[in-house]
């Protein structure tokens, strides 16, 4: 599996997500994807599926520390105690000692930062977590959350595919050496009805997924999060490092942003999103 480094954290490009996967999915999927050759799981806690994850890490036979394991830490347990406390329970149904990547789920601002990046460098300084980072930041929480945290930050999950322009944060995360996790690649299955992909493939021989799979990891410092309750297209969208986009494809799939693009921003946690010139 191809892996890119982030401040020195050997990320896995392709990693198989979790959210709003059931636990019975999560149980056939992941030994599933693991047996052809990914490395790299993502839950959260909010998800739910913790414990089936680490279950089916476990049954599907491949070592432990062959697999990169990314949770993220919920809004709610951002107070020092409440954090330790749920990381706790997250290693328990992970049914692990140690995550590799344990981030901050979105921003709360009920919360100071300070305390929370000072909970998330516990956690690390304790051996609970080998690389730490956030998710849905922007880039000034991103560099506010930078200059608190005593270890380096590796990656900024967030929204990111054919249809939003992240450009702002992604050049910010890039100078501060962090990759960025792309989810919601596939923007809610809007890519699958779109020409211009189409055409793309067929020109590769590729499917639409695979398409927006290679955009995503062709760029650098890209992270792209896959997700499918499929077997035969669980295959398929790890088959996309047999074949590369052309600069003219890959300014196409550029175009295709627009201003309505973002998908994902829950009232309540969004923060006030950056915006591309």
């Amino acid at each position: 599996m191809h892996t890119l480094t982030a401040n020195c954290a050997a990320i896995p490009a392709l990693g198989f997500g979790t959210f709003r996967m059931p636990d019975a999915d999560v149980l056939r999927m992941v030994p599933h994807v693991l047996k052809l050759g990914l490395r790299h799981i993502d839950t959260a806690q909010i998800y739910g599926n913790e414990a089936a994850v680490g279950d089916a890490i476990i049954a599907s036979g491949i070592t432990r520390s062959e697999v990169f394991l990314t949770t993220k830490v919920w809004v709610d347990n951002y107070r020092h105690d409440a954090f330790l406390h749920s990381v706790d329970e997250s290693l328990s149904k992970l049914r692990t000692d140690c995550i590799d990547l344990l981030l901050l789920h979105w921003p709360n601002s009920g919360v100071p930062l300070a305390e929370q990046i000072g909970a998330l460098n516990e956690v690390r300084r304790a051996g609970k977590a080998r690389h730490i980072g956030v998710s849905n930041f922007t880039v000034g929480l991103m560099r506010e959350a930078i200059r608190l945290s005593d270890a380096p930050l590796v990656t900024n999950q967030i929204e990111y595919h054919p249809y939003l322009d992240q450009k702002v944060v992604i050049e910010a995360a890039r100078k501060a050496g962090l990759a960025v996790t792309a989810y919601y690649a596939m923007a809610d299955g809007k890519v699958f009805q779109d020409e211009t992909l189409k055409d793309i493939g067929a020109r590769h021989g590729k499917t639409i997924a695979q398409v927006v799979l290679r955009w995503l990891v062709q760029q650098d410092g890209i992270v792209a999060l896959t997700k499918t309750v499929s077997e035969t297209r669980a295959a398929e969208n790890l088959a996309i490092f047999d074949f590369e986009l052309s600069a003219e494809d890959m300014a196409a799939i550029h175009a295709l942003a627009k201003p309505t693009g973002r998908i994902v921003s829950p009232a309540g946690l969004a923060p006030s999103w950056d915006v591309a010139a």
